[in-house]
């Protein structure tokens, strides 16, 4: 009895044995999923790249669009063709799941609407693949980074540059789209840095949605009823450019700067068009929105990501900083300089630098 009792404790115990060598295994292999799952979120820095842009109406976009593949390459990023979502937050959410479907590693989406994109981040964070979001910080969601200047700092650039010029009188800020928060940033910034700073300048707003026709149509309306309109802010010279100063040339109130009843115009992209604009004293200033730099460190970003790097707010090694916004999400915040006409042939300014 006590023999059997000893081989049946035997029995147990190499059973015990037996069980935990097993529960330690699937421990194990549980870690090992784990950490297999973290690297092949990011293809282990390999793997296609999917790119969405917002929209390809505006020549800022369109030279986005020029640097995406130049950058990627030089980054040593596998981007695939770029999606253009057409100005369609919902066409923007398929286009992210479609590029998921074809098996992208990593993403480097431009967002048309800060809220709604965050459908098509939970689909990515589901699928384990990092995204980088390029100009519009989302307000919910998992990105590795948003890379973009401080939109903040554009509405109050505007804002002092218009100030100093105008002393008194009606302003007008032609707005871009407020479910973007680069709309609602440089709307806010503007009006209250007008309000604390420069109190006898009053100011009239346009929201156009990042739309020129909407831009011309209202600015026509306003224009009849406010005739007396001082200086412009216009928030996207890629869309409202062409349109503000056609919509001025056919009321014969496009005077050039110097000139009598000249209406003092500050933009923001830091076009082409804008500089040739500055240098024809059609308008005055523009905030350059570095298109070049964009697509450089977005790449530069989502190949980290995909490489399970992650990031800290502080000075970077490019001149910019990263901080934290009030939802968590890390933010690299590039330089955007004001060009006049002061600096408008910088040979380091983007615009100066496309065919």
């Amino acid at each position: 009895m006590a023999g059997r009792n000893v081989r049946n404790t035997r029995i147990a115990s190499r059973a015990v044995r037996a069980a935990a060598a097993a529960a330690c295994a699937t421990l194990v292999l549980a870690a090992c999923g784990s950490t297999k799952d973290s690297v092949s979120s990011g293809g282990g820095g390999t793997g296609k790249v999917g790119v969405i842009l917002p929209l390809l109406t505006s020549p800022f976009w369109q030279s986005y669009n020029d640097y995406a593949p130049k950058m990627a390459k030089s980054e040593g990023v596998d981007a695939l063709k770029t999606v253009n979502s057409n100005s369609d937050p919902s066409q923007q959410i398929t286009d992210i799941n479609n590029q998921l479907n074809q098996g992208v590693k990593g993403l480097v989406v431009a967002p048309l609407d800060s809220a709604a994109i965050a459908a098509g981040l939970d689909q990515a964070e589901r699928k384990g693949v990092p995204v980088v979001a390029v100009d519009v910080a989302p307000e919910k969601g998992k990105v590795a980074m948003v890379v973009r200047a401080n939109n903040v700092a554009y509405g109050e650039k505007a804002c002092e540059y218009l100030g100093k010029q105008i002393p008194s009188g009606k302003v007008v800020q032609i707005m871009g789209d407020l479910a973007s928060v680069n709309g609602r940033d440089r709307s806010e910034a503007f009006r209250t840095c007008v309000q604390k700073n420069y109190p006898k300048l009053k100011v009239l707003e346009i929201p156009a949605k990042w739309e020129s026709d909407t831009a011309a149509s209202k600015l026509d309306t306003l224009l009849n009823a406010n005739p007396d309109i001082k200086g412009i802010y216009m928030q996207a010279g890629g869309v409202y450019l062409a349109p503000t100063l056609q919509t001025l040339k056919s009321k014969g109130m496009l005077k050039k700067a110097g000139q009598a009843g000249h209406i003092t115009i500050v933009s923001n992209d830091g076009i082409p068009q804008e500089f040739d604009a500055i240098r024809k004293g059609e308008i005055d200033a523009t905030v350059s929105q570095p298109a070049d730099a964009y697509a450089k460190y977005g790449m530069y970003y989502i190949k980290a990501a995909m490489q399970g790097k992650t990031f800290k707010t502080g000075p970077t090694d490019h001149d910019s900083e990263i901080v934290k916004l009030p939802s968590g999400i890390l933010e690299d915040q590039l330089p955007a300089p004001l060009v006049t006409k002061d600096n408008v042939d910088d040979p380091k300014l983007w615009g100066n630098t496309v065919k």
